[in-house]
């Protein structure tokens, strides 16, 4: 008996730990100039909301020869931090409505939420861009 309730014991737990690791693994898609990149995602309810947003077509301003920008009609969870420093790649929450990607890196006294991180991403340039954020 006791082997069988150590062996239902331990399926549950090898469940448990699997679940725990989709979740820090969630990942997005991004369609840049018709080039499709992988999003790591963090783990928070900002990405979990902004998720229930996709499919999401946007034309992403750009500023300041680093980033594109974009302000949501909609408000998203929010727990801006400061980063003191910004990598190539990084997808942020600004406020709580405006997405921003980081094509430079820099150091910043700004604060924002983390949204995940592109690792492969190129540089975007000074002009604005047509973006597609799809689910995985």
């Amino acid at each position: 008996m006791k082997k069988i309730l150590i062996l239902i014991l331990c399926f549950i737990l090898i469940g448990c730990n699997k679940e725990i690791n989709k979740e820090e693994n969630k990942n997005m898609k991004i369609i840049i100039d018709n080039q499709e990149y992988i999003v790591n995602l963090e783990n928070n309810s900002t990405v979990n909301k902004m998720l229930e947003l996709l499919p999401l077509e946007i034309e992403m301003n750009e500023l300041n020869g680093n980033e594109k920008y974009y302000y949501l009609d909609k408000s998203l969870p929010n727990n801006p931090k400061l980063v003191d420093k910004i990598n190539k790649g990084d997808v942020m929450l600004y406020g709580d409505n405006c997405i921003v990607i980081f094509y430079k890196t820099f150091n910043t006294s700004y604060t924002y939420t983390k949204i995940g991180h592109i690792d492969n991403l190129p540089d975007l340039n000074n002009q604005n861009i047509k973006v597609i954020f799809k689910n995985e």
